[in-house]
């Protein structure tokens, strides 16, 4: 675990880990990591302000009735992630929406297995 991802899992409580650092289930789970990680070391935000908004997105998936098995967690990070990134201005939220279109269009097109790739087109 490279010491980035090692500051992370102590600075941030609930990430899935085990003796060698975070565990993903899926790559796109380790690409959200990878991100949040990216931008807290460029200083848009720090772990405690990045905690404490992962919380809040947690309570209000549960209060929304996410039964909270740890499976959805990642995606809470993304979610928070998502927010995090329009509420300082780096991008706005239909940006996001935009890009998030694209990625499922393009995956649609992609043979299983096969590297998903953006192209014009996917932002019809």
């Amino acid at each position: 675990m490279d010491a980035a991802a090692a500051r992370a899992t102590v600075a941030v409580p609930g990430i899935p880990r085990d003796d060698e650092g975070p565990v993903f289930r899926e790559p796109w789970e380790a690409h959200a990591f990878a991100m949040a990680l990216a931008l807290h070391e460029r200083g848009l935000f720090t772990w405690s302000e990045w905690a404490a908004a992962l919380a809040d997105e947690i309570k209000r998936a549960q209060a929304a009735g996410d039964p909270d098995t740890g499976e959805t967690y990642y995606r809470h990070w993304l979610a928070t992630l998502e927010h995090l990134v329009a509420q300082k201005g780096v991008a706005t939220s239909d940006t996001l929406h935009r890009y998030r279109d694209a990625w499922d269009h393009a995956a649609d097109r992609t043979p299983h297995g096969a590297p998903i790739e953006l192209t014009p087109g996917d932002f019809r």
